[in-house]
């Protein structure tokens, strides 16, 4: 069998006193959704930043293709682009929308500004925004756009290197603080961008909502006090008799998971 596309061993992760991580295992499969669920505080952002190479684990192993990261992002090219769209957005204040999605581009390849622009404009029209917010910007914009724009900007390709196009997109908390009409919107968004942009087929979702639990995953993974409690379908919820499962889709302060303030 093939290699997964991402192999997480033995993960361990400590910040302070507080271990984050404890001895991991997770595959990501080419092609696979899956959602990383749990309460506040129990790993999962962290496993996205050691996916992405933002954060090295105190232990453990990332191989990406069958192929052992060594240190961070910067250290050593990963044999295929992930990106990370982040919970806040993170757009870059200072810049328009335009100079946002088109960043990498602008910075890192020899494009005419104005093929740029023209792949920019179709970034965006693949989040459903018209070329005319891109002189705006992000504090111009409302929340929902805002995240609009980190999808364009997460999914932008480079049509002179192909294999710098992402190929695993890491959406952290994607829906957190939105309402259900705009939660709607970017569970769709996420969904329409696999079927629209051909290698961004995998893709991870931290997220406590139901919704989008439910709307864009295949897969679960469910973490408590750093460790994997539970993990299966989606279709396997609701017949599942794990106390850990139970409790979080109840919304049960009783249970297994002890939330502290």
């Amino acid at each position: 069998m093939a290699d997964p596309m991402v192999r997480l061993t033995g993960i361990s992760k400590t910040f302070g006193t507080k271990k984050v991580l404890d001895n991991v295992d997770l595959d990501i499969d080419r092609n696979e959704t899956l959602a990383i669920i749990g309460p506040s505080g129990t790993g999962k952002s962290t496993i996205l930043r050691i996916i992405a190479g933002l954060l090295a684990p105190d232990e453990g192993t990332v191989l990406l293709d069958g192929q052992s990261r060594k240190g961070l992002i910067e250290d050593e090219a990963d044999p295929f682009r992930i990106s990370l769209v982040f919970q806040q957005s993170a757009l870059f204040d200072s810049l328009t929308v335009e100079e946002n999605v088109g960043f990498l581009l602008y910075q890192h390849s020899n494009l005419h500004h104005d093929h740029i622009h023209s792949l920019v404009r179709q970034s965006l029209d693949r989040v459903g925004l018209s070329e005319e917010i891109s002189n705006l910007y992000p504090a111009q914009l409302s929340g929902g756009m805002r995240k609009r724009v980190s999808f364009a900007r997460a999914i932008m390709e480079d049509p002179d290197h192909p294999s710098d196009n992402p190929e695993l997109v890491l959406y952290d908390e994607p829906t957190a603080g939105l309402d259900p009409v705009a939660s709607t919107l970017i569970e769709d968004l996420m969904r329409d961008v696999r079927s629209q942009v051909s290698s961004c087929s995998t893709y991870v979702v931290v997220t406590h909502q139901d919704s989008t639990i439910r709307r864009t995953a295949d897969r679960i993974i469910l973490l408590y006090q750093g460790q994997v409690q539970w993990q299966g379908r989606v279709e396997d919820i609701d017949q599942s008799d794990n106390p850990y499962v139970r409790q979080f889709f109840a919304g049960q302060i009783q249970g297994p998971m002890q939330i502290t303030d």
